[in-house]
């Protein structure tokens, strides 16, 4: 998912490329194995839903169901890396020692939203799931964990300094926690809820966020003010309360403790559930090897750019009339073109790209002056800039994405993804797309994947980013004009 090789499909040898191209540059396989990778393996691994043990089975393509955060799976600088992607690295090596290159197993990530990880390995979409699940008595009727390689884990209340500072969970009556989809947060909240009932006090108001997010964003959330309270797990707390100078985890204020964190197969399937266990006996919590990756991932910490700090808010503001103004005239929600700024240019009008993209929106004053386009003084003006750019991504959205068969909401990815990368190139892997089976109109969990395994994965994170940071400023500016109509009421 990292570098990725552009080739025509060519038999085995083009396979054999194909299989690798999720890979970074540090764990690609060797050309040997290229002769003995039938293209089967590839098709199989993309199209069909197989429940099958694949160590018993002897399906070389194993399949991890992920979920990308800034700890346990993420790209960085075109590589992949995570506390889960280092294990999972690690697994398949064991799994491949002492065997010829025609039988070595071969591991592809698949990243989907928390909430979709045991639906889709139970669908047979994957063949494990490495997420830092929790082993809940729910989820163990559905799934087989295998021996949990992190123990003790608190489920701690994390507060935005801002937030009344709480004794213990039951204090959270009556006020709002948001947390992941799906998770055994929510389902430890709904158990503190019952007993809150049975206290005849007011019950938690618990929102499960936009399955997009995961911990680390809410936490960005709640470091900003936007939420007041979230629940995670403890060692994420920790390393994040010294990433984030505006959190504060309290430790009284505990959900749930003694919880164990394992990887999960479907049931029965008793050949990779038994290859796990027998790895974790030298990778889990405790021994050298997997204190190793643990301290490499929860106790050096990784600053991620805060959405909506207050000097962003400032610069937000500055421009709003501009988003605002050219959002309504192309029909393009305004605090998307916000989000688009801010991933650019953090919203800088002197940025400036060694390619020669100019001010908040990094476009190029010679795509400006096209004839689709004909507007100047991008790098001068920054009402000029979005205004380009605006009409820019109307034209893209027009010329390419306009088919009826799209979704609003398609359409507007693939215009974004057009934006990076170009319309031809996104052009071409809807068609690849097509001929794999997937849904070409639609970016999400189609074309993106697509374009992430057979082209780069920098549109697909662009996107990415992109919505999240949609959802943090539209969020922000829900909570301004709650808090301008409550001033208002009061005078």
């Amino acid at each position: 998912m990292s570098k990725f090789y552009h080739m025509k499909i060519a038999a085995l040898t083009a396979a054999f490329f194909l299989l690798i191209s999720s890979y970074p540059a540090h764990a690609a396989q060797s050309t040997s194995a290229a002769k003995n990778v039938e293209m089967g393996d590839e098709v199989d691994l993309i199209l069909s839903k197989r429940k099958v043990d694949p160590i018993k089975a002897g399906k070389r393509a194993i399949r991890v169901l992920v979920n990308y955060n800034a700890t346990n799976y993420f790209i960085v600088k075109g590589k992949q890396a995570g506390l889960e992607y280092e294990l999972m690295h690690s697994f398949e090596n064991y799994l491949n020692k002492g065997l010829s290159a025609d039988k070595k197993f071969h591991f592809f990530f698949v990243t989907l939203p928390f909430d979709q990880l045991i639906p889709a390995l139970l669908s047979g979409e994957g063949d494990i799931i490495a997420a830092g699940m929790t082993i809940t008595p729910e989820r163990s009727e559905k799934v087989a964990f295998s021996s949990p390689y992190r123990t003790n884990i608190s489920e701690v209340v994390v507060r935005s300094k801002k937030a009344q500072q709480l004794e213990n969970a039951m204090e959270l009556s009556g006020r709002t926690v948001h947390v992941v989809k799906g998770s055994s947060y929510y389902t430890h909240l709904k158990q503190l809820n019952t007993e809150l009932k049975k206290e005849k006090r007011a019950p938690i108001n618990l929102v499960e966020a936009d399955e997009s997010l995961v911990s680390e964003d809410l936490l960005q959330m709640v470091n900003a003010g936007i939420y007041q309270y979230t629940v995670v797990d403890s060692h994420i707390a920790d390393l994040w309360s010294r990433t984030l100078d505006d959190i504060t985890p309290m430790a009284g204020a505990t959900i749930s403790t003694g919880s164990q964190i394992a990887w999960a197969v479907r049931k029965g399937e008793k050949d990779i559930l038994y290859k796990l266990n027998l790895f974790l006996k030298k990778y889990k919590q405790g021994t050298k090897t997997g204190n190793i990756l643990f301290n490499r991932y929860y106790k050096n910490t990784k600053w991620i750019t805060n959405p909506v700090s207050n000097s962003t808010l400032k610069r937000l503001h500055e421009y709003q009339k501009s988003f605002i103004k050219y959002g309504k005239e192309y029909n393009i929600d305004w605090v998307m073109l916000t989000a688009l700024g801010f991933q650019e240019s953090k919203l800088n009008q002197n940025a400036r790209s060694t390619h020669g993209a100019v001010g908040v929106m990094q476009i190029k004053p010679s795509t400006a002056a096209d004839k689709n386009i004909k507007i100047t003084g991008v790098k001068e003006s920054s009402d000029k800039n979005i205004h380009a750019a605006t009409k820019y991504l109307a034209f893209l959205r027009s010329r390419y994405f306009s088919d009826p068969k799209i979704a609003p909401i398609e359409q507007l990815a693939f215009t974004l993804a057009a934006y990076n990368a170009g319309p031809a190139r996104i052009n071409k892997m809807r068609s690849k797309a097509e001929s794999l089976g997937k849904d070409p109109n639609k970016w999400f969990y189609n074309v993106e994947y697509v374009t992430r395994r057979y082209a780069s994965s920098e549109p697909v994170n662009y996107v990415a980013n992109i919505m999240k940071y949609y959802l943090a400023f539209k969020s922000t500016i829900k909570a301004e004009g709650a808090r301008l109509k409550a001033a208002e009421k009061i005078k």
